[in-house]
């Protein structure tokens, strides 16, 4: 028997099928209709499913809606502060009837959950944002995702278990609230402090997080947040390499690791709430709040998540919850005593040191030397090879202009370049190959056009991901397009947008494939420059004008700024 603190709500909830029922539900889906869930509705199903989320057995319908927004507790009075829904676009929502059974599969088409359909409403979205984040107003950043991500309708029913969704990532570290519970039981833990890592753990992280151990004489699990289909976000891996780096200097009878497949929801004090209630599903009687690096500011949040008002009504809340929370306090190293303290606590005169996210993501691009007192070898190693130096980095140079301003010619002479300098793979997707190869089936529509250089984004996307070059020279002239593909291509690298400005006279002038006289006759429709706009970019990093200037001195500066920003050297 062991003495682990009792879920919340009394049990663990398994909504599992048993076998015989999971095969009969897989044999009934071919009738089914089915919804491919996306990575934040994977995570909710997941909790739901393992018991992360008790006491709920599924998600929630319109009435224990309703009471979590206005009151933060279920139509029962159970408190619960966090709505759990399943949202789905109009045209989904049309076709469920209520008594109809739903497939859940993951977007590989895996069947995970069976749906009995209960309820299908619109609800209040703005009523839910304001409720959430204290706000409705679309200009604040949580409240225009939240938009962006939420479908227009919800649906509740009971859940009946098939599969809990597949993860091949560290697959013994994702472990279900009852096997952690089991664990912890094997290893006689009854008191466990959670730190739901969002970031590598640095000397900060480590030194404070053991304090803390030590102080409530309680086990450590260090349980990083991951909402599932690591594929999808490359950073998780590196991530992860630090955890795993790090974990053999904690005490190995006390700490332990494990992935916790939560989907963050940025809600406040709701949300620090609601992950203390998920991290009691798993055993735990403590959770330290915050601790990650900012990305600006010579800080780290942890104390500062609660306002003046919002400590004392979390206080009461948590007697509900059965929890203790940890803050994080806002923590700098003292140079004189050689270690990191919570601010407040420094002595007068003392030098401290900081070293913020964006300082230490602009020395590990730039090969910098990062200080020996921020973290430990073992750790800066793993995320050197995430975020390797800029010229050991991707990059994307993306040419844009009318048809004849000279950016074929720009992009093979620059590849040439490259080429000779070594080093480096270099890829051309110039628009007249990606259209033999990769779009023959595409027209000259706009919807066409706009497919077609989404595509080349795409694979400049991968070249850039896998440390490579894309050189790239379509037409592109659309500016939201140019703006989607600079959105997908820069978190993953490089990207150099070159806006060829040749004049429009010009380009006509130099019509070797007749295209334009074929335009202005009428004979190629929708053309652009003639009878379709060309949107001029924002802000490229370059504009050349090849009626100024020669190819030579053109790719000349291409080079200069690819150096001047650290991709060349």
């Amino acid at each position: 028997m062991d003495n682990l603190i009792s879920a919340y709500g009394g049990r663990l909830v398994d909504l599992m099928a048993d076998p015989v029922r999971c095969a009969g539900l897989r044999r009934d889906a071919l009738g089914f209709f089915s919804i491919d869930l996306n990575r934040r509705q994977l995570s909710d199903l997941e909790l739901l499913l393992n018991g992360g989320y008790s006491p709920l057995t599924g998600f929630m319908g319109r009435a224990d809606y309703e009471a979590v927004l206005d009151g933060m507790q279920l139509a029962d009075g159970t408190f619960w502060p966090m709505p759990v829904t399943l949202d789905l676009p109009r045209d989904t929502a049309d076709r469920l009837k209520p008594g109809g059974t739903v497939a859940l599969r993951d977007p590989e088409g895996f069947m995970l959950a069976a749906l009995q359909v209960a309820e299908v409403w619109q609800p209040d979205k703005a009523r839910e944002a304001e409720a959430l984040f204290g706000t409705s107003d679309p200009a604040d950043p949580c409240v225009a995702r939240f938009l962006k991500e939420r479908q227009s309708h919800y649906v509740s029913g009971r859940l009946e278990g098939v599969s809990l969704p597949q993860h091949y990532d560290y697959p013994a570290l994702r472990l279900t609230p009852a096997e952690l519970r089991q664990a912890f039981a094997r290893r006689g833990w009854r008191r466990v402090i959670a730190f739901q890592a969002r970031q590598p753990l640095h000397r900060a992280q480590y030194e404070f997080t053991l304090r803390a151990a030590l102080a409530y004489q309680a086990n450590l699990l260090l349980h990083p947040v991951n909402p599932g289909f690591a594929e999808e976000e490359p950073e998780h891996f590196a991530f992860m390499r630090c955890c795993l780096a790090i974990l053999p200097r904690f005490p190995s009878a006390t700490t332990t690791l494990a992935l916790l497949p939560l989907y963050p929801r940025q809600a406040g004090m709701r949300e620090i709430l609601w992950r203390a209630i998920v991290q009691r599903n798993y055993g735990c009687t403590h959770l330290i709040v915050g601790g990650e690096h900012g990305e600006s500011g010579a800080s780290r949040r942890g104390m500062d998540l609660f306002n003046e008002d919002g400590l004392p009504a979390i206080s009461e809340y948590l007697k509900t919850v059965e929890m203790e929370l940890i803050p994080f306090p806002r923590v700098v190293y003292v140079e004189e005593r050689a270690q990191h303290m919570p601010q407040e606590e420094v002595p007068e005169g003392s030098r401290i040191l900081t070293l913020p996210g964006d300082e230490l993501k602009r020395r590990l691009v730039e090969g910098l030397k990062i200080p020996d007192w921020f973290s430990y070898p073992e750790v800066l190693e793993e995320l050197r090879k995430a975020y390797p130096p800029r010229d050991k980095q991707g990059v994307t140079v993306f040419f844009t202009g009318l048809s004849g301003a000279g950016k074929s010619t720009l992009a093979k002479v620059l590849m040439t370049k490259l080429l000779e300098m070594g080093g480096r793979r270099v890829t051309l997707l110039d628009g007249d190959i990606v259209r033999k190869h990769l779009s023959s089936e595409l027209g000259f529509s706009r919807e066409h056009r706009d497919i077609n250089v989404r595509r080349i984004g795409y694979v400049a996307s991968e070249i850039t991901k896998n440390r490579g070059i894309a050189i790239c020279a379509p037409i592109a002239p659309y500016q939201v397009t140019r703006r989607d593909v600079r959105a997908m291509i820069e978190p993953l690298g490089g990207f150099f947008e070159i806006y060829v400005s040749t004049p429009l006279e010009v380009c006509e002038q130099r019509d070797r494939k007749g295209l334009y006289a074929k335009a202005r006759a009428g004979i190629v429709k929708e053309f652009t420059g003639v009878s379709d706009p060309y949107e001029v970019p924002e802000a490229p990093e370059l504009i050349l004008d090849t009626s100024e200037i020669g190819v030579d001195e053109a790719v000349q500066r291409i080079l200069l700024k690819l150096e001047q920003e650290g991709y060349l050297r």
